[in-house]
């Protein structure tokens, strides 16, 4: 199979590293032009520089904005107003029980994880629409199925994700739009290495290590036994956008080796 997203270009939220950065790489690979996302633009213009030297003729340009508030978002669209490929990227993660997460944390996490997407999606979808072409998908987690009592406004805002995809891909139903989402399990991205760094110190293990024992520890349904890389992450999420994943929508497209526990 041969994806060929020439003549498309796909805005990526918070791509400037990590799982982003990847579906940014693998987009450009593909032939789309992209459009790299962050909050500062001296990591915009680092990631800018990776995919063009991964990706030989990569077309690819970055909008350093904060996407985890109206403003923000606003400003981003001006700056970008339409794209056929939209990856609903920005999110955050943390502990959290009932019990430790204030009001402003939970709110925090609907900002920035929930509402995020859905002003971009209402930004573009339109266009989209009138073009009868168009690929919209939310980086949800096997969190949002699987909800973590130590994590639940997190939990919460994942499953957020699903629904809104679900509904707005039947908003979309016969226009050429798709609308999934996709649900990676743990994840060895930037993030991840920079929260488990210190233990890596300590114990002396690599952090691909300490990782992939956190998921047999706390993931005992995994069925890769292992974590995820945020290459393959990332293959789905370029599947998803091409053309031969015309009949895929409304989905949940789990990247999570097998730690949701179910057949549907």
């Amino acid at each position: 199979m041969k994806i060929d997203l020439s003549g498309k270009t796909a805005v990526i939220s918070a791509s400037s590293a990590g799982i982003g950065l990847a579906i940014a790489t693998g987009l450009a690979a593909a032939g789309a032009e992209v459009v790299i996302n962050g909050r500062k633009q001296d990591a915009v213009d680092r990631a800018i520089e990776r995919i063009r030297q991964d990706v030989s003729g990569a077309r690819v340009r970055g909008v350093a904005r904060d996407l985890g508030g109206r403003e923000g978002c606003d400003a981003f669209v001006e700056a970008i107003p339409a794209a056929d490929i939209l990856v609903n990227n920005l999110g955050f993660f943390g502990p959290g029980d009932i019990l430790g997460t204030d009001d402003d944390e939970w709110q925090r996490y609907f900002e920035v994880n929930v509402m995020s997407g859905v002003r971009l999606t209402r930004a573009y979808l339109q266009g989209m629409i009138e073009r009868k072409w168009g690929r919209v998908i939310f980086i949800s987690s096997e969190s949002g199925l699987s909800i973590p009592g130590d994590m639940l406004a997190y939990g919460f805002s994942k499953t957020s994700q699903l629904s809104i995809a679900r509904g707005v891909a039947k908003f979309a139903a016969g226009t050429g739009v798709t609308v999934n989402s996709v649900l990676p399990g743990p994840t060895l991205s930037d993030g991840i290495r920079e929260m488990l760094n210190e233990r890596a110190q300590a114990t002396g293990k690599p952090v691909e290590q300490i990782l992939d024992e956190f998921v047999l520890e706390t993931r005992g349904s995994s069925i890769i036994r292992r974590s995820t890389s945020t290459e393959e992450v990332a293959n789905m999420v370029v599947y998803a956008s091409s053309m031969q994943a015309s009949a895929t929508t409304g989905a949940a497209l789990r990247v999570d080796g097998g730690i949701v526990d179910s057949i549907s």
